[in-house]
Order: C-alpha cells, then structure tokens, then sequence
C-alpha cells in the first residue's frame, strides 16, 4: 500500500486494524475532504464495497473482510447471525452472494449482498465476537440458521457445535426461551425432540438394515467388507453397489462428514455406486429403503456390461 501523507498514513493504520477497511466517517477525522475521498475512489486507490465503506488500494478482500465490511457499513448496530454467523463459527458452508446480519431496533433496507433481519431486543447472552467479528452466539446463530437451514444441514451445524463444544442442548433451549417466537424455533424444537428418542446404534443399524433386505428378498449383501482399501457397511459385489449407514450419532461433525464424502468419491472412482441410510430412515420408512435399494440392484443387473 503506497502512503503518500500524514492523512494516507492514518488510513493504512486504520485499514490494517479493519481487515483493509475504513469507513467514511473515519476518512474524513483524518483529515480527507469529500472532494479527496471522491479523488481517491476515482484513482483506484479506495474501492467501494457498501455505501460509505471501502477498501483500500485495492480491490481483492481478505478473508472475513465482507463480512466486517457488511458490520461497518451497519455502524455498529448491527452483527452477523443466521447463516453467515455459522459459517464464521464453523458451523455451515458459505453463502457466496449473502452476507446476512441481525440489527436490533432499528429499520435497515437490505442492500447489495446484504440480507438483513430486525429483532427487537438481543439478550447480551446471545451476543459473542468471534475472529473480531460481533456475532450471534453459537446457541442463537442455530436458532436462526434453523429458520434457513434445511433438516440435513441443521442436524450437521447441531452435531458441529457439540463437537467444538460451542453449543449443548441446554444452550438451544436457553436460546429458545429467550426468544421463543423466532422463525427457526419448531425446527429446533423438532430435532431436538428427535434426539431425546433412543437412537440405533451402528450394530443394531446393521441388524435392522440385514432384516430388511431379506424381507424384501434381495440378494444377501456382504457385510463390513473391504473394497478400495475402506471397510463398508453392506457390499453387493457383484452389481456394484454399497450401503453406508449414515447418521449424526455415528457421523456427528464436519470432519466426520468430509471424510465420508471422500469415502464415497473414490468407491464411484473405482466404479460402484453408494447409497446412504440414516437410522431415522431405517426407523421411519424401511420400506422406501428397501425398494431404493432394490431398484439400485436391478439397475445392475440391467445395466450392459463396461
């Protein structure tokens, strides 16, 4: 960053303090008249992200620079939540186009690659900095990220959070009852009256999942054997086909997620399909699973030779 002068000197401090940042009214305390502020945007040497918001000397953002650009731009009356607040504690993939923010009463438009969401009050208990950045807490932010979230990637963000130890169920109750008219509440509330129900475990999975495909009188499968170098759940060699059983208790965290998509990239790299089974499946509807699984097989046996 090239500094040309005493005002250009306090605004590389600022920027480096802010992620590249600074914010008009910060421009104009050191010394910079509008006229120079429009001079410098017009050289390139500041760059506009939101009105009264820029980067400075260049254009490519520094990782969480949109997202502490998006508070700025609030003056500090707002702070990341719902999606973006889960991504920052580790909790979600990124929206790429969306920052998203909750500001507490007041009346702010969204803007460009903002969605911004009103609340009347936030308890301080639901209020966190996280990477410099003011957040909801982890409990809040999968209160909301429940109202956006679909079944599968709130059940993931809820199973990430107790891993990480941000978030326990005593923690999403707490958020709940703090701010029970939330639009994710009867999300939460459903999977975590879910997870009070006693769960299968992997042997019993197993068992059940066996039963299953002999009472709808498919082929027997091999079971816990190895292909590819990995030990899989149910093999049917000869079609090609794998059945994993899936589900948060077994794969409770990100971690474990990653490295079951890894899994199954390379057994379709070494040419054989997988099929994924929950254990709310194998509990629910065990007969739409066993006819997926049945179809799969006669697939196969259908399918011309490679």
């Amino acid at each position: 960053m090239q500094v040309r002068g005493r005002g250009d000197r306090e605004i590389a401090r600022l920027a480096a303090a802010q992620k590249g940042l600074v914010v008009r009214e910060q421009l104009l305390a050191a010394g910079l008249a509008r006229g120079s502020i429009a001079h410098r945007l017009a050289e390139r040497r500041l760059h506009s992200v939101h009105p009264g918001v820029y980067l400075v000397g260049h254009e490519r953002p520094s990782p969480l620079a949109r997202e502490l650009a998006a508070v700025l731009y609030l003056r500090g009356h707002g702070l990341l939540s719902h999606r973006t607040a889960a991504v920052v504690w580790g909790l979600a993939d990124a929206e790429q186009d969306r920052i998203t923010l909750t500001i507490v009463a007041r009346d702010v438009r969204s803007g460009r690659g903002l969605r911004i969401f009103r609340a009347v009050q936030l308890d301080r208990r639901d209020v966190r900095v996280c990477a410099g950045l003011p957040l909801t807490s982890p409990a809040r932010t999968l209160l909301d990220f429940a109202g956006q979230a679909s079944p599968f990637e709130l059940e993931q963000a809820v199973a990430e959070a107790r891993v990480q130890g941000l978030a326990g169920a005593a923690d999403l109750r707490a958020a709940i009852e703090r701010a029970p008219r939330r639009k994710g509440v009867a999300a939460l509330v459903r999977l975590l009256g879910r997870e009070a129900e006693p769960a299968l475990t992997r042997s019993e999975a197993e068992r059940r999942l066996l039963g299953l495909t002999r009472d709808a009188q498919l082929p027997a499968p091999e079971v816990n054997a190895r292909i590819c170098g990995l030990q899989v759940d149910l093999l049917w060699r000869a079609e090609r086909l794998v059945v994993e059983i899936d589900g948060h208790r077994f794969h409770g965290h990100r971690g474990a997620f990653e490295h079951d998509r890894k899994r199954d990239q390379m057994l379709v790299a070494a040419g054989y399909r997988v099929i994924r089974v929950t254990w709310r499946q194998l509990v629910d509807e065990p007969l739409a699973v066993g006819v997926r699984i049945g179809r799969a097989l006669s697939a196969a046996a259908v399918a011309p030779a490679a």
